[in-house]
């Protein structure tokens, strides 16, 4: 008797897709777990402090904690408060903080007294602002100066630190636990032009770091880089490293740093909608369900991977097609975002697939602007 080789279905095909109703974003943990271990085999534990702020779902967390990693990064409170509901032991709230937040940020501290919580200063008057609450509160303060090394968004110049050192010193309820220095801004393609730009732009900051150290008479910690450089951070084997879309990856990052070897493990997925012409189909994958940041195309289609964004509105994506005659209304596309976390923040939960299957879906819980605190 001959046998009929059934053909192999593609990994983010879903058995059971016609059950759950679209715009939606997929999950797949086997191939998140994959990226965890890609990321903890190149850097070892102790210098890896993963930001969240791609995720924000506590079993995403809970994946990376299961994996060693006990070190985080929040961009939110709500992120951190996430953090804290898993007993992550160690979160830094990478933001600059004043008025209500240094409240809020007292309160998570109160509430999770398990988690050890930090956060950014880059001036005086908040430092200021931070001892005097803390001081009330009775509690002490753990804080990153946030170093300005070409990004331009926060910060300080690093050639202005020392003398914002000394003022902080000396307030009450304040430990100065390190330095932080984002560097978003280098993301050039080329990994060796990349490296050159990273080094070039943290001189000033080692720099740094020894004259502090010199003045405390201890060593401090410093927290350097995001996804683009996190691989040249980790090889330098003194700072720790704060990667967050390699937990999911996405169309951009692999364009733009295509020697990290992380997998997609996170999609949007939608339908056919309408055939308006016979060279474009409408999907139902408008603004409020894909990040809109960038121009277009902002999602890529892995079973339609000549379809062209061409138009989109907040309800609706336009693709242009060579017939639109090879596609109907209701077809199901899977999408890779360009840019992943601000796609994830668009909806309240995530469904997970297994093996072909949705078996369950996940809250983005840290969507919210609050949670408890």
């Amino acid at each position: 008797m001959n046998s009929i080789k059934m053909e192999e279905k593609n990994w983010y095909e879903v058995d059971n897709i016609n059950e759950y109703d679209s715009p939606s974003l997929l999950i797949y943990p086997a191939r998140v777990k994959e990226n965890i271990c890609l990321l903890t085999d190149k850097i070892n534990l102790q210098f890896l402090r993963p930001h969240v702020k791609t995720n924000k779902i506590a079993e995403i967390c809970s994946l990376m904690m299961e994996s060693g990693i006990k070190k985080f990064k929040a961009a939110t409170i709500a992120e951190a408060e996430m953090l804290a509901m898993i007993k992550a032991p160690d979160i830094l709230l990478a933001y600059p903080v004043n008025g209500p937040k240094i409240k809020r940020l007292i309160n998570l501290i109160v509430k999770y007294p398990e988690s050890f919580f930090s956060c950014l200063v880059d001036q005086f008057e908040p430092a200021e602002e931070i001892s005097g609450l803390f001081t009330t509160a009775k509690l002490q303060a753990s804080v990153y100066i946030d170093l300005n090394v070409g990004m331009n968004r926060t910060g300080i110049a690093p050639e202005k630190v020392s003398d914002l050192y000394s003022r902080i010193v000396s307030l009450p309820s304040i430990n100065i636990a390190g330095l932080h220095a984002y560097d978003g801004h280098l993301k050039v393609k080329d990994f060796k032009t990349r490296t050159e730009n990273c080094v070039q732009a943290f001189a000033p900051v080692l720099k740094l770091k020894q004259e502090i150290e010199k003045i405390a008479g201890r060593p401090i910690t410093l927290i350097a880089g995001g996804s683009p450089t996190c691989f040249i951070h980790a090889a330098a084997g003194d700072r720790e490293c704060s990667p967050g879309t390699f937990v999911f990856w996405d169309k951009g990052n692999k364009e733009q740093i295509p020697e990290q070897p992380f997998e997609w493990a996170a999609l949007v997925v939608c339908r056919i909608i309408s055939i308006p012409a016979s060279d474009k189909i409408c999907v139902d994958l408008g603004h409020k369900s894909v990040a809109a940041e960038n121009p277009l195309p902002r999602v890529f289609f892995l079973n339609a991977e000549k379809a062209i964004p061409i138009a989109q509105s907040e309800e609706h994506l336009v693709l242009e097609v060579s017939d639109s005659r090879e596609y109907k209304t209701g077809d199901v596309l899977y999408g890779v975002p360009w840019h992943i976390c601000p796609t994830v923040a668009l909806y309240e939960k995530a469904h997970v697939v297994e093996n072909n299957n949705i078996t369950g879906s996940w809250k983005v819980v840290a969507r919210n602007r609050a949670i408890n605190v």
